[in-house]
């Protein structure tokens, strides 16, 4: 496994890392959960991403439990939440220095930790001026709550916004941005965020490589019946097939044949190529997919950029 610096701060993450959207509490219990988190630890995995908003907070709940039966030293791994959807009252959801504190404050109780290393705003709020958001999380840095803040799916101008806030008032900006990126899913990272890599050099932590599966390939006959899909509360997923270039799909599949490898892995590795991409993080609904992503990386060597250039043209 190697390591990535997280934009131009001094923590490196694991190229890859382990998250529990979707899968936590919906798919795996205590027990398979603690089964991946081990095994990921095992192999070299030392960032672990939740949210608030993960299974209602459940999900945090189920990693705290199994944080506090591995009992890892502390300083051998990363762990993080979000914050924006925490209730249904107007003071659980959104970016307000009262939210962002109390949001916290839970994500702490839940995971049974005393501070979190990444705390992202899980999207931005248009009802909450930036520079209170930069406030707050600057209060949480002073405080020893967070180790760093970032965002999640803001666009490129609120990027900018929360910089120009920090460097205002003498404030930390966001160190980090969780954005989905894949083969699929490509305009946000690689043309709106541009310019922010370059001028910011903010770390990503980029969400759903596999495009909540489809890149798999088995989602080219239908939607199986154990499928994310399925899940209840996120059938909104499937309504992401309807617009999918299934075309594109079977060409990446027929792709991985040649290379002799999964088509999930190749996914990854086609995110990994990216040097703005600080740490791709995976999901997994049962160990064996979880073993065979974390594969991935074994096979790095022979993605050329002559393979990264036809996947391009696809």
């Amino acid at each position: 496994m190697d390591y990535r610096k997280l934009g131009n701060s001094g923590l490196k993450v694991s190229e890859l890392s382990f998250g529990s959207w979707v899968t936590f509490v919906n798919q795996l219990n205590q027990k398979s959960a603690m089964d991946c988190m081990s095994y990921a630890y095992d192999q070299g995995v030392n960032f672990f991403d939740n949210a608030e908003a993960y299974a209602s907070g459940e999900s945090e709940v189920l990693m705290g439990n199994i944080l506090k039966k591995l009992n890892w030293n502390r300083d051998t791994y990363i762990v993080s939440s979000k914050v924006f959807w925490g209730g249904e009252m107007p003071t659980q959801r959104g970016l307000s220095k009262k939210h962002i504190h109390d949001a916290c404050n839970a994500a702490l109780r839940r995971l049974q930790v005393d501070y979190l290393d990444l705390f992202f705003c899980h999207r931005p709020d248009p009802d909450t001026p930036i520079i209170e958001t930069v406030y707050a999380m600057n209060d949480l840095l002073q405080q020893g709550k967070i180790m760093y803040w970032g965002t999640s799916e803001w666009s490129a101008k609120e990027i900018k916004e929360a910089f120009s806030c920090s460097k205002k008032y003498n404030l930390r900006g966001p160190s980090m941005e969780q954005p989905q990126y894949n083969i699929l899913c490509r305009e946000r990272f690689e043309k709106e965020y541009k310019n922010i890599f370059k001028k910011f050099h903010i770390g990503s932590t980029i969400w759903s490589p596999l495009a909540s599966g489809l890149l798999t390939g088995k989602y080219n006959e239908g939607i199986p019946a154990k499928s994310r899909f399925k899940v209840k509360g996120y059938e909104w997923l499937s309504d992401s097939m309807k617009e999918t270039d299934f075309k594109k799909i079977k060409k990446i599949v027929s792709l991985s044949k040649k290379l002799n490898i999964k088509p999930s892995q190749l996914a990854i590795l086609w995110c990994l190529k990216n040097q703005n991409v600080s740490t791709v993080i995976i999901g997994a609904s049962k160990l064996s997919q979880l073993k065979e992503n974390l594969k991935s990386i074994d096979y790095s060597e022979i993605i050329t950029d002559e393979i990264i250039d036809e996947i391009n043209n696809y």
